[in-house]
């Protein structure tokens, strides 16, 4: 009974130590006193009949306190028919809390305090002659392995407010990028703010979230090329999450960004105010660009854990008109300008082992074919974007059975700039990873890669009508022998890993770089590191 007691007495304490009023600290009642040699009372003894009263009462409040301490648990669902049922997609992504599409607007995830999470890649090595790693690839999304340091770290707060029966996310993610100081002995580094926004969930609606901030917002990823073809946007404003019913869910956004380029932004230098000395800087051209989106994704059971996901999106971007000095109290006036993007995902996953399939089909016209951080260049003769568009085509998947699993990632983009004819930023590019593993035991294994780049440019500056375009060609090799604390699975992390990576370029792929570059000079390149790589507990790489 002294365990009962003093367990009362702690959460009494505890409850009046965090603010708690809705259940007061509970005083515990004096211990009985020690058994002596005399007959004990009978039960009908006036002390005794007290001194249980007594205990009735305080069990009776302790299970008050966890009560009331105690977040009250969701409602029984009604239970789901088959073509719509309660099913969480497999590991196709690391994304969940930051734009992924799992299922947690029923039943948030969230626990109170503060949580550490943490993406991050550590390589060292270089090429066969000592020179220092370089990435190699030649299309804008190729293998991974030649990728340099970068590390995200992560603190959450996670909170659950009885008041409302809501709950609350605050995401703070610092991101590192190379070098490091330990590599260029500068005592420097390359920081910044990836994540810094609010969620809440719950909050009359329960199957409602809503979320402000600065924030990576997107979905499935292909992680052999590391790079998510459907939607990722990086934008500071809000958005909602609904979940109308199970597994269908609709998400919107809106948020605005100001790239540094000169299609966004001017100064100039004009004199101080009130007759001081000097110049000030002024603002003439300051416009922002505004992205606003659309996700509409269900999954459909198939068997007792597979799916179908079919997703639906959408972006418009807008950038108001503006005015630009060309010179000295001259200007000229910019038009507005705009874009849109429509694109769908077909997903099929088995519910074992992260087996899936994502096909995704995109296209984007005109300010929003440069995508969310770039600005545009090679206007069209209305000074506008309008005429410029993106066809992408992408796939991803992951397979595994026993010992073995195979990875596999290929996208194909064709991009036209706004001007008319054909120039050196026009082009159609492609890759295809193929990665299969062997588990060697739980503990190690062997990976080879096998990747394809292809690029085909328009015409250079300056060539006449009838040259051809550049088509370049790079085939690349690798050998990941690797150790892993997490057991089987394309999707466990972390990693330790020993990297041998041969490249081999056309003629073509060499003259894409610059005389004296020693990607120019080379047809062949050896890259041999290590590397380690994790993502643990973190919301930007969170798997389903």
């Amino acid at each position: 009974m002294a365990t009962v007691f003093g367990l009362a007495t702690w959460l009494g304490v505890a409850t009046a130590a965090r603010g708690q009023p809705d259940a007061p600290p509970v005083q515990p009642a004096p211990e009985p006193p020690a058994p002596t040699a005399e007959p004990s009372a009978p039960a009908t003894d006036p002390d005794v009949a007290s001194l249980r009263d007594r205990v009735d009462t305080l069990e009776r409040e302790l299970a008050e306190i966890k009560a009331a301490r105690t977040p009250p648990s969701e409602p029984p669902a009604a239970k789901p028919d088959a073509a719509s049922p309660v099913i969480t997609p497999p590991a196709t992504t690391r994304t969940a809390a930051n734009g992924g599409d799992s299922a947690d607007n029923r039943s948030p995830d969230y626990a109170d305090g503060f949580h550490f999470g943490t993406y991050g890649r550590v390589v060292a090595g270089g090429d066969h002659r000592g020179r220092a790693a370089r990435n190699a690839d030649i299309t804008a999304f190729g293998s991974r392995l030649d990728e340099s340091t970068y590390a995200e770290l992560e603190l959450r707060r996670e909170d659950y407010w009885e008041a409302t029966g809501s709950y609350t996310r605050v995401v703070a993610t610092v991101a590192f990028e190379a070098p490091v100081f330990h590599y260029n002995a500068d005592f420097a580094a390359r920081i910044a703010i990836r994540n810094l926004y609010i969620e809440e969930s719950g909050l009359g609606l329960r199957n409602l979230k809503v979320w402000l901030g600065s924030r990576m917002y997107r979905g499935d990823d292909i992680y052999l090329l590391n790079f998510w073809p459907l939607d990722n946007l990086n934008t500071m404003g809000g958005g909602l999450s609904y979940e109308f019913i199970p597994n269908l869910v609709l998400k919107l956004h809106s948020g605005i960004n100001q790239p540094r380029n000169p299609f966004f932004t001017q100064t100039a230098q004009r004199p101080a105010p009130l007759g001081q000395v000097g110049d000030a800087t002024v603002r003439i051209l300051d416009r922002q660009k505004s992205i606003s989106s659309i996700k509409l994704s269900h999954i459909f059971g198939i068997g007792k854990s597979g799916g179908f996901k079919p997703v639906l999106y959408g972006e418009f971007h807008y950038v108001p008109k503006g005015q630009r000095e060309l010179e000295t109290q001259r200007y000229q006036n910019l038009p507005d300008d705009k874009g849109f993007v429509v694109g769908a995902q077909l997903g099929l996953f088995t519910g074992k082992r992260s087996t899936h399939l994502n096909l995704v089909a995109r296209y984007a016209r005109g300010v929003a074919a440069y995508g969310e951080l770039n600005a545009p260049a090679r206007l069209a003769v209305d000074r506008t974007s309008q005429r410029a568009r993106e066809i992408l085509l992408a796939l991803g998947g992951n397979y595994e059975v026993g010992p073995f699993g195979v990875l596999v990632g290929a996208y194909w983009r064709s991009f036209r700039n706004a001007s008319p004819g054909l120039d050196l930023d026009d082009l159609g590019e492609g890759a295809a990873v193929l990665r299969p593993t062997l588990w060697l035991g739980k503990i190690a294994g062997l990976a080879v890669e096998g990747t394809y780049e292809g690029q085909r440019r328009g015409l250079l500056l300056g060539q006449t009508a009838a040259a051809k375009p550049l088509f370049a060609q790079v085939g690349r090799i690798g050998v990941i022998p690797f150790l892993t604390p997490a057991g089987r699975g394309n999707y466990a992390r972390p990693h330790f890993q020993f990297i041998y990576l041969l490249t081999l370029r056309d003629a073509n792929a060499r003259k894409l770089y610059a005389q004296d570059d020693v990607f120019r000079l080379r047809p062949v390149d050896h890259f041999v590191g290590v590397a380690a790589e994790w993502w643990l507990g973190s919301t930007s790489y969170f798997r389903d």
